[in-house]
């Protein structure tokens, strides 16, 4: 494949998962109501459940990666992908739907190990951060259309359809991997799938400060926005009065995450990881305080909260898809296992804190701005410590008391 066609390719990949959180935002009523979920709270295991199958299985993906090569477990975890998908259309329980929406995620985690491998495969340091970067731009462009494609859907034809569609895009994934995606990983880099090899990968994927350092500063951060995704219907349409405009104003706000990735493409090779996404964990603990204040004082309308968060949503770009590339650049030779480990721990983290800040809903603004400006403050003192208080510097490898050999 050339270029452009690699990195479309991984953003699909990455989009698998996209479109299987942000495309039922708007039926989430309909699925309620059909399923027969009193509330609207409850009605927010819809995403946990598929997040949680999500984060779960990636702990595994990666070891399998390593050893059987990364193509052969990328298929068969989207064939789990559209499987289940296919079976949450005809659940006929919230029950039955919760146990086929976990296990959609456990096949859609495979995506994510496979996608960051792969591309650790193939380059590292800040190229790795540009690859990721443009991905991102493609792979953001689904939050943007996903809400309105899942309207779209609901308003010629019942909600079982918006599966239907995750399921036939599975399908197109898997007919372009299979044609088109080589085996990247190096017979050299192959790792047995035994107790100790296995175990002394997942011990040093652990124990190297940078690596678990930024994955925890990116779990805080991510539970801000999966505590957004949670609340986003009942916030636009039962407290700010959106109605059907909630996808369009929606995509604007998601937006803000597509073009600072293009903006981190252009920068990152010049500037360096570390100094674009310390300025801009700065810039979304301000946007967060700022957007806590205003819901505090009791202000808060549809144009402050939009204009907010797609200000904090640009920073939360410039900070996700540098951090995980940071996290990863020490552990290039395990690159499947460590995005497995630092998948497993951002996702479920993130899923837990996000759930925790939806559950606190309480008809306002107020406990999601504060969760925005809470866990933003504790993923500046995660970056910190790791740093041992050195921020801000343009270095693109780990220090050399890390032991990598990548720079």
């Amino acid at each position: 494949m050339g270029f452009g066609q690699f990195v479309a390719l991984i953003a699909a990949m990455m989009a698998t998962n996209a479109l299987a959180i942000d495309s039922m935002l708007p039926a989430m009523p309909q699925i309620g109501e059909a399923l027969n979920v009193a509330s609207a709270n409850e009605r927010q295991w819809i995403l946990t459940a598929y997040l949680l199958g999500f984060g779960v299985a990636q702990i595994a993906y990666g070891p399998l990666a390593d050893r059987y090569g990364r193509k052969p477990v990328l298929l068969a975890g989207l064939s789990l992908y559209v499987v289940f998908a296919a079976a949450c259309a005809f659940a006929t329980s919230f029950e039955m739907l919760l146990v086929a929406r976990a296990l959609c995620g456990v096949g859609a985690a495979a995506t994510r190990v496979l996608s960051v491998s792969i591309v650790r495969d193939c380059y590292s340091g800040r190229q790795m951060a540009r690859v990721m970067s443009l991905s991102f731009i493609v792979f953001l462009g689904v939050p943007i259309i996903a809400p309105s494609v899942g309207q779209a859907i609901l308003l010629v034809a019942p909600w079982p359809w918006v599966f239907g569609v995750l399921s036939i895009f599975g399908l197109a994934v898997i007919a372009w991997s299979w044609i088109k995606l080589p085996e990247t990983l190096h017979p050299e880099d192959r790792v047995p799938l035994e107790v100790t090899p296995v175990l002394a990968a997942f011990k040093e994927c652990l124990t190297n400060r940078i690596a678990v350092g930024y994955t925890l500063a990116a779990t805080l951060v991510l539970g801000g926005l999966f505590g957004f995704l949670n609340s986003a219907q009942q916030v636009f349409v039962d407290v700010l009065g959106a109605g059907r405009s909630f996808p369009l104003i929606f995509a604007g706000i998601a937006g803000g995450i597509a073009v600072s990735s293009l903006l981190n493409s252009r920068i990152v090779g010049r500037l360096g990881m570390r100094l674009v996404s310390h300025v801009a964990l700065f810039g979304y603990i301000a946007f967060a305080v700022v957007h806590a204040l205003v819901a505090l004082s009791g202000h808060e309308t549809l144009w402050t909260f939009s204009l907010l968060q797609a200000g904090m949503m640009f920073c939360f770009g410039l900070v996700m898809s540098n951090f995980g590339s940071i996290a990863m650049e020490p552990l290039g030779h395990l690159a499947g296992t460590a995005a497995s480990v630092q998948g497993f721990i951002t996702t479920i983290g993130g899923a837990l804190f996000g759930f925790w800040i939806g559950q606190l809903f309480d008809g306002t603004t107020v406990p999601l701005t504060l969760g925005f400006a809470g866990f933003g403050v504790a993923g500046l003192l995660a970056v910190l410590i790791t740093e041992k208080g050195r921020m801000f510097h343009a270095g693109t490898g780990v220090a050399p008391a890390e032991g990598a050999g990548i720079h």
